[in-house]
């Protein structure tokens, strides 16, 4: 048996119980390790989603080029598609963001344009807004905007929840997944939530992201946006994707917790993740209070530490951080 290309490795990823940095947390708890797919994050089930049904609906042509504003993983996640199917790709992204996910985008193909993290969505220097305005002024161009773009929960929808229910044959109690766009976790959560209404939802933000506050109240909470170090989760905008009624509860965590929790993850496990895995984690444990010994909970693992392994994985940054 062989694959066609690469875009057919995407999804299957295994379940993985964790042990020694969940003692103390009541019943067992699984990670969906998504960093099997190929491009090592859960973004290539929703890019590779959003370009074929931007080539369905006449959005994206034989050889357009594919825009769009990413942290990183779902850039990846395009220039997978893009490499196989024939496009260009121009990436906008923050300079938060750590210079591995820059070098890796540009090895695959991608022209990559980076923005300062510090400015409001709607400024024009925003990687949101420079995408938007590249997308007008390219022919034969298509904005994928993850953000809005109902694709990715869709997605998640198809491929992600069923993954889950068949691999706990049903018996999911709890599901924990860092919110950034909301794909994953609305779309995942719905699909299990059809199908045991009793599962529990929990998201995962952090501080200096608004997210929180609008779940709990339905309004935009200026003062809780201010800037942050943790990546991949938290946002200052409210994106379309994020479906609320389908999150029962939401947790913030520190940057500090989530890097902590990465580095024991990667040395107490041998899993090496991304800063959203370790603010899951840690999350999980601020919340433990609400589980029991028969709770299954499945926490979803987004991408991989080799993409910050001059951050949380670097002694020295997490010194100048403050985190050691």
């Amino acid at each position: 048996m062989y694959y066609n290309n690469v875009l057919e490795t995407i999804g299957n990823t295994p379940l993985v119980k964790l042990n020694k940095v969940v003692e103390g947390i009541p019943g067992t708890i699984l990670a969906k390790v998504e960093t099997f797919n190929p491009g090592h994050s859960i973004k290539d089930r929703m890019a590779l989603k959003m370009v074929e049904d931007a080539e369905a609906d006449g959005h994206l042509k034989p050889g357009g080029t594919i825009i769009e504003c990413t942290s990183g993983n779902t850039g990846m996640g395009i220039a997978l598609a893009a490499c196989v199917k024939g496009y260009k790709c121009i990436f906008t992204t923050s300079d938060k963001q750590s210079p591995e996910k820059f070098a890796i985008l540009r090895a695959v193909g991608a022209e990559v344009i980076v923005c300062p993290t510090n400015v409001a969505p709607d400024d024009p220097q925003s990687y949101y807004s420079v995408a938007e305005k590249l997308s007008k002024e390219i022919p034969n161009s298509f904005w994928c905007n993850q953000y809005d773009n109902l694709s990715n929960r869709k997605a998640h929808y198809l491929s992600t929840g069923p993954e889950i229910w068949e691999q706990t044959e049903g018996k999911i109690t709890h599901l924990v997944a860092g919110v950034g766009t909301g794909g994953t976790i609305s779309g995942t959560g719905k699909y299990l939530k059809e199908q045991n209404p009793d599962i529990k939802v929990w998201g995962i933000d952090t501080f200096g992201s608004t997210l929180k506050e609008y779940h709990e109240t339905g309004e935009m909470d200026e003062k809780a946006i201010y800037p942050y170090i943790t990546e991949g989760i938290g946002e200052d905008i409210i994106p379309k994707n994020i479906d609320f009624d389908i999150i029962d509860f939401m947790e913030k965590v520190t940057d500090k917790d989530g890097a902590v929790m990465c580095r024991r993850l990667a040395r107490e496990e041998g899993l090496m993740f991304g800063y959203s895995a370790g603010s899951a984690v840690a999350g999980l444990h601020q919340l433990k209070d609400q589980l029991n010994e028969d709770s299954l909970v499945v926490v979803i693992i987004h991408d991989h530490g080799t993409r910050y392994v001059g951050k949380m994985y670097n002694d020295q940054w997490m010194k100048d951080n403050n985190f050691l």
